[in-house]
């Protein structure tokens, strides 16, 4: 019995410092709400919409994040992350089950973290967090059909991705995204942005550039995770935030150039035919502010002018998008809220006579009938 039990202990006392530089955290969230949407085209006609709706302020998620200490500062890392719909159980992202983030790589507290797998691009990790709906508002008050992807409405497959540290408030980063095919250039994607931030200010710029976004489904960007299916799609933006006590007010601008564009995911697949789009361009321009009333209760504010331009042969098309963006957030507990938003869109200049010229707040069950939509959303978000 003795002999047992000091073999036990023997055993303990090897397992407990390799116990003790590893670590597996599960964490996630659930967003689920009510929905209603005055205006949703069935037929060419508007209808009122009514719909229990998952993952609005931030997209429902569970997922598993490790690292491993490798000694003199170094460590492994992983995070598999799935996205789903709470109110039927389905996976989200196209069905995938690590749809949102699926990566392993390397982290240095000196040198900064190098990933390989499915990921955010560099316009999600440090200009999103300047937007509304990147930051604190989510998809309701996304620019329109997230022509920006500051709403994340796509990852990158494929991927070899660098994060720096932070040097003195100064961030930065880049990804490469390999499309998988002997055409090397095809569906590849690469992106490269960096932040700042010195006391209550806040500065970020990014860029990412697609060819062949949406060719197949094993580029960088999958043809049921694109927000537009192009020949190629670049997209830069910039912005400042400027925090003094409880309030932030922000100011971004990004424009997307569209290539070649042949259908976007929020719309039928036949909205573009006939159109013979060469090019799509959108101009974004966002004010935004948030005020925390109490350290549990705080209310924010988005307005956004969108200038697009949609090149054919036969000329040019100029749409001008309005949106309008209201919340309002009560924390019941450290892991626990409601909320309650608000969204109106009007799509003004010239019309294309497709689903294009409708009103669309993006996450609504359709584009509306006329050039206005109005949507209100009731929610519970849960973390743990």
């Amino acid at each position: 019995m003795k002999k047992h039990m000091m073999s036990a202990a023997a055993l303990l006392a090897f397992a407990a410092p390799v116990m003790a530089e590893n670590s597996v955290t599960l964490y996630g969230l659930i967003d689920e709400g009510v929905n209603y949407t005055n205006n949703v085209s069935v037929n060419g006609q508007g209808k009122t919409d009514y719909a229990l709706a998952s993952g609005f302020a931030q997209g429902s998620r569970w997922g598993l994040r490790g690292a491993e200490d490798l000694g003199g500062g170094l460590k492994a890392i992983f995070t598999l992350e799935s996205g789903f719909d709470a109110s039927n159980g389905q996976l989200g992202e196209g069905g995938r089950m690590f749809g949102r983030q699926a990566f392993v790589g390397l982290s240095q507290s000196q040198f900064g973290t190098l990933t390989f797998g499915r990921q955010y691009d560099s316009l999600v990790d440090y200009l999103a967090p300047l937007t509304a709906n990147g930051n604190w508002g989510g998809t309701l008050l996304s620019h329109p059909f997230d022509n920006d992807n500051t709403d994340n409405t796509f990852r990158v497959n494929n991927t070899v991705k660098y994060a720096s540290p932070d040097w003195n408030g100064l961030a930065l980063g880049g990804t490469y995204s390999f499309s998988n095919s002997p055409q090397f250039a095809n569906n590849r994607q690469y992106s490269v942005g960096a932040q700042y931030t010195l006391g209550g200010l806040q500065v970020a710029a990014a860029y990412l550039q697609a060819n062949g976004a949406g060719n197949g489904s094993a580029g960088a960007i999958a043809a049921d995770d694109a927000n537009f299916t192009a020949d190629r799609v670049r997209i830069f933006g910039g912005g400042v935030n400027y925090t003094f006590g409880p309030a932030t007010v922000g100011l971004v601008y990004t424009k997307t150039d569209l290539k070649d564009p042949v259908s976007t995911v929020y719309l039928p697949a036949a909205t573009f035919s006939g159109l013979g789009f060469t090019a799509m361009k959108f101009q974004n321009v966002e004010v935004n502010g948030k005020y925390q009333l109490t350290p549990d209760f705080f209310v924010g504010a988005q307005y956004v002018f969108t200038n697009g331009k949609f090149d054919a042969p036969a000329g040019s098309i100029k749409p001008k998008y309005h949106t309008v963006g209201l919340m309002a957030d009560y924390s019941l507990s450290k892991r626990t809220d409601v909320y309650l938003q608000g969204a109106w869109q009007k799509v003004a200049g010239d019309r294309t006579g497709t689903a294009l010229d409708g009103g669309y707040l993006i996450g609504t069950d359709g584009p509306s009938a006329s050039s206005n939509q109005f949507a209100v959303r009731a929610a519970i978000r849960h973390q743990f």
